[in-house]
């Protein structure tokens, strides 16, 4: 059964490390770097005013906010310190920690972008992360202080990272949505992808690369996926038909049934109204076709297509 846990480390690290009011005053009269505007009623004249300016003016000026070249230069160095392969492209300022750490908004050239902390050991906090987590605990409570998220556009297009992962893990479909969904039972993370008309996956970050499985299969180890439909699922089946003695079946539905060594099994019922079971190899080549009428010792038999009962033989007449 395919287990889940929640990505909370991460997420709770951004909450706890970034939040406004640990960081930066957003309130009006506020400079959005740590500390509040003075109010100049309250600061004593200065003895070294310049002689061009009054001393009104001289109260009032500000600390100069970190230009962007700036701003990408820190999240760069604190990127680099974290061992995170981020080529820094914008950088925006969030704030500071109740323990003085500066921390970025940091959008990267390749992949996803970072929530970046200058602590002792330096925090990288993966935005496609924070954002499968963040909509994980809205679908539960709508209400739910998710903390901080990411904001810079390019790291809102959760689409083009996952696409990049499933390219990674040889899928070959047109990404059309993803999300980080959680960690497996062994500590790894896992994003579901939605194909554009084809059933989608679960991607699993493995430390050999990444370990696809099919959504159709994840319905039967009872988890479903969010961005695939029955009608996706059934195309896919077909095209999977073409060329092999059921390519006549217009798969309708279709179900994973389980594998051996012998292949994979899967059940589909076609428009007709009649049904076959497919076993296939592990590239998906069609081995062998069984009609419903006489697979019933194939995995229980189909379970999509009702077939009728052979009736029984009738018996002899009798002669008077």
């Amino acid at each position: 059964m395919k287990t889940l846990a929640a990505v909370g480390g991460a997420a709770m690290i951004a909450m706890a490390v970034v939040a406004p009011a640990a960081g930066q005053d957003t309130n009006s009269g506020g400079t959005g770097y740590g500390q509040p505007t003075p109010d100049p009623s309250t600061i004593a004249p200065t003895s070294r005013a310049n002689p061009g300016r009054t001393p009104r003016q001289e109260r009032q000026r500000a600390p100069a906010p970190p230009t962007p070249e700036e701003n990408i230069a820190a999240a760069q160095a604190i990127a680099t310190s974290a061992s995170v392969a981020c080529q820094v492209n914008q950088a925006n300022f969030l704030g500071q920690t109740a323990e003085g750490a500066k921390s970025y908004e940091a959008a990267c050239a390749t992949g996803p972008g970072y929530i970046l902390i200058s602590s002792a050991p330096p925090l990288a906090v993966d935005c496609v992360l924070l954002a499968g987590q963040a909509e994980i605990d809205r679908a539960r409570d709508p209400l739910a202080d998710v903390g901080t998220q990411c904001v810079i556009p390019q790291n809102l297009d959760i689409v083009r990272v996952v696409s990049a992962y499933a390219g990674e893990a040889g899928i070959a479909c047109v990404v059309d949505q993803g999300a980080s969904i959680g960690k497996s039972s062994e500590g790894n993370l896992i994003y579901e992808i939605g194909c554009n008309g084809a059933d989608g996956y679960w991607i699993e970050k493995v430390a050999t690369g990444w370990k696809a499985t099919e959504c159709a299969i994840i319905s039967t180890q009872n988890a479903n996926c969010r961005y695939s439909t029955p009608a996706e699922l059934a195309a896919t089946f077909k095209s999977r038909l073409a060329g092999s003695e059921a390519a006549s079946c217009d798969v309708t539905e279709g179900r994973y049934m389980g594998a051996n060594a012998n292949g994979a099994f899967w059940e589909a019922k076609c428009g007709a109204g009649n049904g076959v079971i497919v076993r296939f190899n592990p590239e998906y080549a069609v081995q062998q076709v069984y009609p419903c009428e006489t697979a019933q010792r194939i995995g229980g038999g189909c379970r999509l297509t009702i077939v009728p009962e052979i009736p029984a033989a009738a018996a002899p007449a009798t002669q008077e």
